[in-house]
């Protein structure tokens, strides 16, 4: 499974590649961003809160339309317009010299910046999870970080949550471990508070985006969203129950991919597909909404393989520090390459979320831990993997494509819904030697067309996350 070792902490100074300091302004005075073309004032309506309850443990929010854009503080970019407004670099602001941890190359890139303003969660967070929809073409990348501000008024680093491209040519795509100020730190793709009982949270935070291009080049990336899901989840061992609603009897068709087919391929991501299946869900979901990698973008997958698409996604979704595929926010980003795709991580408060989703048409990917005595049907156990649920038996049992089958035509799999509540809901379990772990409390991969239909976009916004 993706995740079968347990999530690093690190535990060291921050090192931010654009640095703590602020760029020089590329524009006017205030630095704010200036039109690449004429576009719109407007744009599609903002988010409604999440759901009706003042105490909602999850906020989610994102900067993407041309407002928010213009609502930042940009140093050298420019908000291109269109259907899918984003940040662009306009012209420079700086350059930077970044040593490549994973190869060894020291190169010069151009920047630009883009701040958001100051986000404040309805609720204060002990974890925040970023993440990014953006295309990166040749000759460049971008690096994402986030400050926070604790409830008793200190502030934390700049965190670089992720260094991305989509291509691996330029730079290898990474998180980065040792960032801390010894009250939170970054395990992978989440900013934690170190000790959730000392009563500190995270009372409300920033994005930064710096997007970088190699001197001379006109290519710049495109950031079209930038977002964070920032929730204090209480301790819990198991959850209570929920009713069947509204899916029940809803199956969507999903394709089913198997990452055990894959074991041995291509070891270097990961130890192979044995390890694959956060990238394996996420390249079902995106084939069931019609995309995928062309002909041309499987030509250096080995013939001979059956699915290469999902080697092509464990490959796009590889993060070099972490040595996995399963940083969250990665395979959401992935997903978000394809044309008209829209993907983030949140969390959900329970089933009854999923089948309003799923009554929508759409799938979701969850992540969970569990024993093998704790799921029946499932026949293994995992310190963490990820499933696709797609839809609920008329009873109202779990109907997910499972990676972790011997074979495609086994993916398809009903678990009892209890228990895949609780493996899924949960923040703490005893594992098989009987030590307390950490569970994901509701952690998934959410992703729709950019066009959403009016029950899609119902849905979303009672979630919050459109």
């Amino acid at each position: 499974m993706t995740r079968i070792a347990p999530r690093r902490a690190v535990l060291a100074a921050a090192l931010a590649v654009a640095g703590s300091a602020a760029a020089p302004r590329a524009f006017a005075a205030g630095g704010g961003n200036r039109p690449c073309a004429p576009g719109p004032a407007g744009g599609r309506p903002g988010p409604y809160p999440y759901g009706d309850d003042d105490e909602a443990p999850v906020d989610h929010h994102a900067w993407t339309r041309w407002s928010d854009w213009h609502s930042g503080d940009g140093s050298g970019t420019c908000v291109e317009p269109g259907p899918r407004p984003g940040i662009s670099i306009g012209r420079p602001s700086g350059v930077l010299e970044y040593a490549d941890p994973h190869t060894g190359i020291t190169e010069t890139w151009e920047t630009a910046t883009w701040t958001s303003p100051v986000h404040t969660p309805r609720n204060p967070a002990t974890e925040i999870v970023a993440s990014w929809n953006a295309r990166t073409p040749a000759d460049t990348w971008i690096q994402v970080e986030l400050r926070a501000t604790y409830t008793d008024g200190g502030t934390t680093p700049w965190y670089v949550m992720g260094r991305w491209a989509s291509g691996d040519a330029d730079i290898r795509r990474t998180s980065v471990d040792g960032q801390t100020d010894a009250r939170s730190s970054v395990s992978t793709d989440t900013l934690a508070v170190t000790d959730p009982a000392s009563g500190v949270r995270l009372a409300w935070y920033r994005l930064r985006l710096t997007l970088l291009r190699r001197p001379g080049s006109h290519a710049t990336p495109t950031v079209w969203r930038v977002g964070a899901m920032a929730s204090d989840i209480p301790d819990r061992f198991t959850v209570p129950a929920s009713e069947p609603g509204v899916a029940r009897g809803i199956e969507l068709p999903v394709p089913r991919y198997s990452q055990e087919i894959h074991k041995g391929q291509y070891p270097e991501y990961d130890n192979g597909g044995e390890a694959w299946c956060s990238p394996t869900s996420s390249q079902m979901v995106v084939e069931y909404w019609g995309r995928g990698p062309d002909e041309g973008d499987l030509a250096w997958v080995d013939p001979s393989y059956e699915d290469p698409q999902v080697d092509h996604a464990a490959r796009f979704t590889y993060d070099y520090q972490y040595e996995g595929c399963g940083n969250w926010p990665f395979n959401t980003a992935y997903t978000a390459t394809y044309p008209g795709l829209v993907a983030t991580v949140t969390r959900l408060n329970g089933l009854h979320d999923v089948e309003r989703l799923i009554r929508a048409g759409i799938p979701v990917m969850t992540s969970q831990s569990f024993l093998a005595t704790e799921l029946d049907g499932a026949g293994y156990g995992t310190s963490g993997h990820l499933m696709c649920v797609i839809g609920f038996t008329p009873e109202g049992d779990v109907i997910v494509n499972d990676p972790a089958s011997r074979d495609d035509e086994a993916v398809r799999r009903v678990y009892p819904r209890a228990q895949f509540e609780t493996n899924w809901l949960r923040t703490k379990r005893y594992a098989a030697d009987g030590q307390v772990r950490g569970g994901t409390g509701g952690v998934c991969y959410l992703s729709w067309p950019l066009w959403p239909s009016p029950a899609q976009i119902r849905v979303l916004h009672r979630l919050g996350v459109l």
